[in-house]
């Protein structure tokens, strides 16, 4: 078997020990006489998996008592809809805007009430995380609903390192591709969400932790669909319909490998070791040139470039040819990204470093070591 270096950008690597075992269970799970994916939602069996999911996920980031747990479908994108029907009861909320996705989570929000833009990094091209102050001041004087933020942003690699003081004011983040990558305060946000295929599991699951008392036995908006209704997914334990099945126990297989290998403390450990080792080689580099402001940087995807496209184009072929497999830049930033997720081995951020010095030395004079 011949696995690549894959730094995609999601759906994403995946823990070898987790596809193995997943594979051995593939044909018939536990004494179950089938698969997983031939069970029934309703079924004992399949009610402990989604338990003990939930279960773990609830040790590993320390989730409190009074915040539910669902297991959604419908891409983190549908959420851009359903928080704003959930939540925006008073008919105002506050957007940061760092990227692509925040800028459409706002945009969405827009049609259900009034949305605001209280702080931006767009006349910059997404290369940081703005001033938080005017956020701060919102949350004091205008009466919002919630504050939205997109904590880390994939496509322009940056990442929010110090919340916005929303004091009353509940915090709601995107959290997906810094999702169980460090740990987190759930008690600082009303409402966080991710969906799976970064560094929880396969794609088609979205997972939202939800204070209980921002749950009405009404949603919002009285037009949300009764499937997006927290409240209904909550009280049915995310079975409303048939749940993405297969997702949420890959995931529960996730949440335990975490948990196995130290917990999220670890798992930061090692995912600064990776961003540190890219970062170092970008800060000392003739060619390469990172393109987040430093103190925006994001632990999870590092975005950079060389000084024209048609290089860029020539590292990413080349990178292939050494199994370095999707460190091309999203089409709106272009460049290279390295999505360093939890399951990305430093082993393979050293092969990207090794293409990354070898590269250099083609094309600049002197070589620097590692």
């Amino acid at each position: 078997m011949t696995r690549v270096h894959n730094f995609s950008a999601g759906p994403a690597a995946l823990p070898l020990s987790v596809l193995e075992e997943i594979k051995n269970e593939l044909p018939e799970y536990g004494d179950s006489g089938m698969s997983v994916m031939e069970m029934s939602h309703r079924s004992p069996a399949y009610q402990a998996i989604i338990e003990d999911a939930e279960a773990t996920l609830r040790r590993v980031m320390g989730i409190p008592s009074n915040y539910r747990v669902l297991f959604l479908q419908g891409g983190a994108t549908l959420q851009f809809a359903g928080i704003p029907m959930n939540l925006m009861r008073r008919g105002r909320c506050g957007h940061v805007v760092t990227g692509n996705f925040a800028k459409k989570a706002w945009q969405e929000a827009a049609r259900y009430g009034d949305a605001r833009v209280l702080a931006s990094s767009e006349d910059t091209h997404f290369d940081r995380i703005p001033a938080l102050d005017a956020v701060e001041r919102a949350c004091v004087d205008d009466d919002l609903d919630y504050v939205y933020i997109c904590q880390n942003n994939t496509i322009f690699g940056t990442q929010f390192h110090t919340l916005p003081n929303c004091g009353d004011t509940p915090l709601v983040a995107d959290v997906s591709s810094c999702f169980l990558s460090l740990p987190i305060d759930v008690e600082r946000y009303g409402l966080i969400y991710a969906g799976a295929q970064k560094n929880a599991g396969a794609a088609g699951v979205t997972v939202v932790i939800v204070r209980d008392d921002l749950i009405g036995q009404s949603p919002a908006n009285p037009y949300c669909p009764t499937y997006m209704d927290y409240r209904i997914q909550a009280d049915k334990g995310s079975m409303y319909n048939t749940p993405n099945t297969f997702g949420i126990y890959v995931c529960g297989k996730i949440f335990r490998w975490i948990e196995e290998t130290g917990g999220l403390v670890a798992m930061e450990q090692r995912n600064r070791a990776k961003a540190n080792l890219l970062y170092n080689l970008l800060d000392n580099s003739k060619l390469f040139c990172g393109t987040a402001q430093k103190d925006s940087r994001s632990i999870a995807n590092v975005t950079f470039r060389t000084p024209s496209k048609e290089l860029d184009a020539e590292f990413i072929a080349g990178a292939a040819q050494r199994g370095i497999a999707n460190i091309k830049g999203h089409r709106v930033a272009g460049g290279m990204r390295a999505s360093i997720y939890n399951a990305v081995t430093l082993e393979s951020v050293r092969a990207l470093a090794a293409w990354m010095d070898e590269f250099e030395s083609l094309h600049c004079m002197g070589q620097r070591s590692l």
